[in-house]
């Protein structure tokens, strides 16, 4: 079926089902104000951010100014990408959101740190914070489950016979995200966007918009490619740890944004011929959303939260500092109101659990004979 995405007539259902999340807010709400804390970043988050940039911008800039052997520059452009992943999930994401502070300059200043992937914010916003987070795994909406070059993540999506394979070729899919994003997804999405009806800049704020997507790439790209040249570097030791940074950075950030909605226990509704969705937008995003590792403080520092994915999705303004004392709420009322709280309990099973999507969904077969 063919969705509108600037009007795709979705209805999610209503009824009881609100109740849920009435009383829901209610409880959260009540747990900041009884604890007289704003349920923004705090000082944790600040100088998490101040961590994440300098470990990120450090080593790039030993590359760049004592410029050491090749192996070693090799390894600090790895040590880059994976802050650059920190960054995009623990700083970008709650700025973007609106979460990281009460500011919105703040909050529009510090979201910019997305154009270290090279990335466009306005296009994000649209991708991500109306499409994903809105309708959640539905199949022509959500793009995060569209179907990519020859990978099937939904199962309402076409099948064709090189997905068989997918559950084995997709990491090394996964490791270029970044590195397209970079290059084409932002000029790509623009023209969709603006097909689509999702873009409605006129005149020349429409201009504006696709000039400084395109002037952000190409002063990323001069920073991070041009600068180490100009340096004195040789160009194909640059490219090369170039790609590895964003090799490091894209697998990261692939996995874990994957195991939060396609796994074996979410759900890809569909709606009715007439645009009705089963469940109300609440429960909706219980079904489709998998937390994992909870009890992983590590973890949880690192990817900014992201494993208590059910709670994001509901709270998508409250900073992830908070989740973990929230997500007790939220399990707690959803099993009052039996309603499922998907989690695993740790990255390992729920990377497993991921794979054998992959497998399902891109040949049934191999599950059913237990492959």
């Amino acid at each position: 079926m063919k969705i509108n995405k600037s009007n795709p007539g979705i209805k999610f259902a209503a009824g009881q089902e609100l109740q849920f999340f009435s009383i829901l807010r209610e409880r959260v709400d009540q747990y900041f104000e009884t604890n007289g804390i704003s349920p923004k970043g705090n000082a944790t988050m600040f100088i998490k951010t101040i961590v994440m940039l300098t470990l990120y911008l450090v080593p790039l800039l030993i590359v760049v100014l004592l410029q050491p052997s090749f192996s070693i520059s090799l390894a600090l452009w790895a040590i880059a990408g994976v802050w650059l992943a920190g960054i995009g999930m623990s700083v970008m994401h709650d700025a973007n959101h609106g979460a990281y502070s009460e500011n919105e300059s703040v909050n529009n200043f510090v979201g910019m740190s997305l154009n270290l992937l090279g990335g466009s914010v306005m296009n994000w916003k649209l991708q991500h914070n109306l499409l994903h987070h809105t309708y959640t795994n539905i199949t022509g909406l959500d793009e995060d489950i569209d179907t990519k070059l020859i990978i099937r993540l939904s199962p309402h999506a076409e099948k064709k016979p090189v997905h068989r394979h997918q559950w084995f070729y997709a990491f090394g899919l996964y490791a270029v995200l970044t590195l397209y994003w970079g290059l084409f997804k932002d000029l790509v999405q623009y023209f969709q966007y603006k097909k689509a009806g999702l873009n409605r800049q006129k005149g020349m704020k429409d201009v504006f918009w696709l000039i400084r997507i395109s002037l952000v790439k190409i002063g990323y790209f001069f920073v991070m490619v041009g600068v180490p040249v100009l340096a004195g570097i040789p160009f194909y030791q640059v490219i090369i740890g170039f790609l590895l940074m964003h090799v490091v950075a894209g697998l990261i950030l692939s996995v874990v944004f994957q195991m939060a909605h396609t796994v074996e226990e979410t759900q890809f509704p569909v709606p009715d011929d007439k645009g009705q969705m089963e469940n109300s937008w609440a429960v909706h995003q219980l079904k489709t959303t998998m937390n994992f590792s909870r009890g992983n403080k590590i973890l949880s520092w690192y990817i900014g939260g992201l494993n208590f994915q059910v709670e994001h999705h509901l709270f998508t303004r409250i900073c992830h500092v908070h989740y973990p004392a929230i997500s007790e709420i939220v399990k707690e009322t959803a099993t009052e109101f039996g309603i499922p709280y998907l989690e695993k309990p740790t990255f390992v099973e729920a990377l497993r659990s991921h794979i054998r999507l992959l497998k399902r969904h891109g040949y049934p077969s191999l599950i059913e004979i237990g492959g």
